[in-house]
């Protein structure tokens, strides 16, 4: 089965793009620094629009062909040369005017780009109208530059699915390297962002497709309190615990994108009470962690834990200490009976939310059955490396109404929610840390995913918010460290984050 004629297209255009590259370089630019160069004429959106394209074709369509990108936006230069000239004759609206934007793939775009959760099942869905979230950043100025490639159906199709793999994109590969996984499901937008093929990207997560691959690939991501952010017009697993996040090389640039993304949306209740003018950017200075109260998480390290992995979140204490932070260490959080009710829950709402999904976007499908069957018609281009074992799984779930739903959804957010708030209250904490991921793992069609060390259950389950930001490297390979905090106080884990970050300056790009 052929990629849509669209696709094949804007590749096309990437290409022929490419041939006018520019000398300049802009890569690990901040978007305050990109704003500082079009305010003096230096730089244009469009120019810039037409570099990031040149580098696309460069470094993900050829040379190590990295495949984080599904397709360019054909519409990009012209939406950036618009807001060049209304920058022009109005100035800019904001920090975001004229950035290039990167979405992952299962994100409602009104636009010449498809909606495909990286299936062939979706390969020509285009929903009527825009994500919220996506209105909200055109309103800002950005610029959608492309749809970024993911784990299919954001990793929740079979127990042996490979991250970063979809029917649509193929495999999309680790920029530090190749070989090895960038983690799921937002594997694309972390490595658009961290090869410098965007400024900046969206992800999405249920339970790590945001903090997992930020950490393996070596940039700051961010998993907001859920109904910070809104939910409709996005392909989903569970309401329960799904959001959309930011991926950035830098705390500051993932928190102006954080600021753009936020606000009440009447399609999504749970954003009711989101801070829609809280600017998540301001107030943040080096000195964020003096008298800040953290809670040391060891027992997240998992089945893969590592020696030189230890070694960096002891320098992690230590930066935060000597940040003036005081340290409150070795807390134990009991959580091991949340796994199996969470699993319960996601089968469950990934049904029924998948139904209401196709209902309000105009998509080709009407139930999870019909994409089944799809993929048992073409499973040779569907599911030549992995199954659809846990669609089968969901499909045998009844309504929401169901006890076992309901006894599994309050289990499940219990022990999450009263495990962190035990541990944040009797210690007075402002926020807990673990270790996000351990090196990347070697990726294996085969066999499937191999993961190890990770943290990302609590703050997911529980719905509070979590930032990791880039803490050291393993032989050459990105580590990150998780900040988790309680719901609706992005403002307070974004400042100290940000000044951990400008502590330990780890970020540094992968070499092609």
């Amino acid at each position: 089965m052929q990629k849509p004629t669209t696709i094949l297209l804007s590749w096309t255009l990437l290409v022929l793009a490419a041939c006018a590259g520019s000398e300049r370089d802009f890569s690990e630019t901040s978007i305050a620094d990109l704003h500082d160069q079009m305010q003096r004429g230096d730089v244009t959106s469009e120019e810039l629009v037409d570099w990031y394209i040149d580098r696309i074709a460069e470094i993900d369509t050829a040379g190590p062909r990295l495949n984080s990108i599904i397709e360019v936006n054909p519409d990009a230069r012209a939406i950036a040369a618009a807001l060049d000239r209304e920058w022009q004759t109005s100035g800019p609206r904001g920090p975001l005017h004229g950035i290039p934007i990167v979405l992952k793939a299962n994100i409602d775009t009104a636009d010449q780009m498809f909606t495909s959760a990286g299936s062939l099942a979706l390969a020509n869905h285009s929903p009527p109208q825009d994500a919220f979230i996506v209105k909200r950043l055109r309103d800002a100025g950005a610029v959608i530059l492309g749809k970024a490639n993911l784990s299919e159906w954001a990793n929740f199709r079979s127990t042996r699915s490979s991250s970063g793999w979809s029917s649509v994109g193929g495999q999309t590969l680790n920029p530090y390297d190749t070989a090895r996984s960038p983690c799921g499901s937002s594997s694309g937008s972390g490595v658009a962002v961290s090869a410098n093929l965007t400024v900046v990207a969206i992800g999405t997560e249920t339970d790590g497709s945001v903090v997992c691959p930020s950490g393996i690939v070596g940039v700051v991501g961010i998993k907001p309190t859920l109904g910070l952010v809104s939910r409709s017009g996005i392909i989903p697993i569970a309401h329960s615990q799904d959001t959309a996040g930011p991926m950035a090389r830098s705390v500051r640039d993932a928190a102006i994108l954080l600021t753009a993304m936020t606000g009440v949306d009447a399609r999504d209740p749970a954003t009711a009470d989101a801070e829609s003018h809280h600017d998540y950017s301001a107030s943040l200075t080096a000195d964020g962690l003096r008298g800040k109260r953290v809670g040391v998480i060891r027992s997240w390290y998992g089945a893969g834990s590592n020696p030189h992995v230890d070694d960096i979140f002891e320098a992690s204490i230590e930066a935060l200490r000597a940040q003036g932070a005081e340290i409150v260490d070795d807390l134990e959080i009991e959580t091991e009976d949340m796994y199996d009710p969470e699993y319960e829950v996601l089968l469950y709402e990934f049904k029924a939310d998948l139904a209401a999904y196709f209902e309000s976007s105009a998509a080709p499908f009407e139930t999870l059955a019909e994409v089944i069957a799809f993929n048992e018609a073409n499973a040779s281009s569907v599911m030549p490396v992995f199954g659809q074992e846990i669609f089968l799984e969901a499909e045998e779930k009844g309504p929401l109404t169901d006890e076992a739903y309901l006894r599994a959804l309050t289990e499940s957010k219990r022990i999450a929610t009263e495990g962190l708030n035990g541990a944040m209250d009797e210690h007075s904490l402002d926020a807990l840390i673990a270790i996000t991921n351990g090196p990347s793992w070697m990726i294996d069609h085969v066999n499937g995913d191999s993961f190890g060390i990770g943290s990302s259950s609590l703050a997911a389950i529980s719905g509070y918010p979590s930032i990791t930001v880039p803490a050291g490297f393993v032989s050459g390979l990105p580590i990150g460290l998780s900040f988790i905090g309680k719901p609706w106080n992005e403002k307070q884990l974004i400042e100290i984050a940000y000044a951990f970050e400008q502590a330990t300056g780890v970020r540094r790009a992968p070499e092609f």
